[in-house]
C-alpha cells in the first residue's frame, strides 16, 4: 500500500548562507526580511511578537507550543505586533483559556505578520547558535509556490540592525499620560489616582507594562517620544527621569538620544533605564555598547544582582550588549548575567542613576525585578524636600 502524499508545504524560511526549512504557514501570506533570533519563553508569545525591542526581527520560539492560549487585548504591549514574523515547532491548536477573544492564526492575519509552523526549531535555534542570527527571509503562500533562490537573495540583500536606529520606527508620534497600573484579579488594570512622583519616560519603545509598573510604584507618567529635548523633559519639571526599552543599535539611536542624557545627567535627577535606555546610559557616560553573537530572548536568564548578592531569574531581549570592561570610572557594575557573564546592570556612584539590561515589568520569577521600580520611587522620594 502506498503511503498517503504529503501536502505541499506553504511555508519557506531561507537563510543567507542558503540553508531553507519549508513548512506549514499562518497568519499573514507574503514574504519578510528580517534578523531571526530565538526565544525560550515557554509564555508571554503574544506580548512577545508586541514587545517594540523585536523590530527587524523573526522570532523562532523554542517552546513547541505556541498559540495554545489564543490572544486577547489586554496582553498586547503595543497597538499592533511588531516583530516581522514567527517560526513554531507544531501549528496552533484551537485555544483553551478563558481569557482567549481570538485564535493567534487569525490575530496575526489581521495584522499583517507571518509566521511558519512544523519546523524543527531545535535544529533552527543550534544554527543560530552556532553561526550567530542569520539575515531570512520568511515567505508564506497557501499555493506553495516559492523561488527559493530569490529568498534566498532577499536574505543576502537585508542590511541587518548594526548601524540601524530603529527606535525613531516604534517611538510614539506625541507625548502622552499613562496611569493605569499592573493587571489586578478581578477587575484588571486599575487606575493610580495619587501618584506622589512625577516621571517623564522616554520612550524608545516602551512597552504597556513597564508603564503599568511604574504607576504601580506611585509614578505619574508622562510619556515623551524618543527624540524629545533635554529642555521638553525638563519642562514637565520631573522629580525622575525613565529611559525605555526598544530596538536596533544603540549606538546609532545614540547619535541624538546621548546628548539629551547628558544634559539630563546635570539636572541630578533619579534616572532609571531598562534594556535600550540601559545602553543608551551607558553610551551617555561613556561606555560601549557591542553587537552580540545571537543576543539574549528568553524569561529564564538568571541574573546577579551585586547591590543585594541575590539571583533573580528575568526576561531577556536584546541583541547589543553594554560592554563592562569599557565602564569609566565612577560607574559600577551592578548586574552581571549568570549564562555569559555579560554586563545587566550599571550605577553611578553615590547618584541616584542606573540601569539594567532585563525587562523587570515582565514578572517571569514571577517578580524578582519589579523591585527595581520601588528602588526608583524611594531614590525620588529621597530627593522630595521636607515639607
Amino acid at each position: 500500500m502506498l503511503d498517503a502524499p504529503q501536502p505541499r508545504p506553504t511555508a519557506c524560511l531561507a537563510l543567507a548562507d542558503g540553508t531553507v526549512f519549508y513548512g506549514r504557514g499562518f497568519g499573514a501570506t507574503g514574504v519578510t526580511v528580517a534578523e531571526l533570533c530565538f526565544n525560550t519563553a515557554m509564555t508571554g508569545y503574544q506580548e512577545i511578537m508586541t514587545d517594540p525591542s523585536y523590530a527587524g526581527q523573526v522570532v523562532t520560539f523554542t517552546f513547541p507550543h505556541i498559540g495554545n492560549t489564543g490572544t486577547n487585548p489586554e496582553d498586547d504591549e503595543t497597538a499592533d505586533p511588531v516583530a516581522a514574523g514567527m517560526v513554531v515547532k507544531w501549528d496552533p491548536t484551537a485555544p483553551s483559556n478563558w481569557r482567549s477573544t481570538q485564535t493567534l492564526q487569525h490575530w496575526l492575519a489581521q495584522r499583517g505578520r507571518i509566521a511558519m509552523g512544523g519546523v524543527d526549531t531545535r535544529r533552527l535555534t543550534r544554527a543560530i547558535r552556532q553561526q550567530g542570527a542569520p539575515h531570512v527571509a520568511l515567505a508564506h503562500d497557501p499555493d506553495g509556490n516559492f523561488d527559493v533562490a530569490a529568498l534566498v537573495e532577499m536574505a543576502r540583500g537585508f542590511a541587518g540592525l548594526e548601524g540601524v536606529d530603529l527606535a525613531k520606527d516604534v517611538t510614539c508620534a506625541q507625548s502622552y499620560r499613562w496611569n493605569e497600573m499592573r493587571w489586578a484579579w478581578p477587575d484588571g488594570y486599575p487606575v493610580q489616582e495619587n501618584a506622589p512622583h512625577k516621571v517623564v519616560a522616554i520612550d524608545y519603545g516602551a512597552k504597556r507594562n513597564i508603564l503599568r509598573c511604574l504607576a504601580s510604584a506611585g509614578c505619574d507618567v508622562t510619556v515623551l517620544p524618543a527624540t524629545a529635548t533635554a529642555e521638553e523633559v525638563l519642562a514637565h519639571n520631573p522629580d525622575g527621569v525613565f529611559l525605555s526599552n526598544g530596538p536596533g543599535d544603540p549606538a546609532a539611536t545614540g547619535t541624538y538620544a546621548v546628548p539629551v542624557i547628558q544634559e539630563l545627567l546635570k539636572a541630578d535627577l533619579p534616572l532609571f533605564g531598562i534594556c535600550l535606555g540601559h545602553q543608551m546610559l551607558a553610551l551617555a557616560l561613556g561606555a560601549k555598547t557591542v553587537k552580540m553573537s545571537h543576543g539574549h530572548h528568553g524569561a529564564n536568564h538568571p541574573v546577579k544582582d551585586y547591590t543585594t548578592g541575590k539571583v533573580e531569574i528575568t526576561s531577556m531581549n536584546h541583541g547589543f550588549a553594554v560592554d563592562g570592561q569599557s565602564l569609566p570610572e565612577g560607574v559600577e557594575e551592578t548586574h552581571v548575567s549568570l549564562f555569559d557573564g555579560s554586563n545587566c546592570g550599571i550605577a553611578i556612584k553615590n547618584r541616584p542613576v542606573f540601569s539594567v539590561q532585563h525587562h523587570p515589568e515582565a514578572s517571569p520569577g514571577p517578580q524578582d525585578s519589579f523591585y527595581l521600580f520601588e528602588r526608583f520611587a524611594a531614590s525620588m522620594a529621597a530627593k522630595a524636600p521636607v515639607s
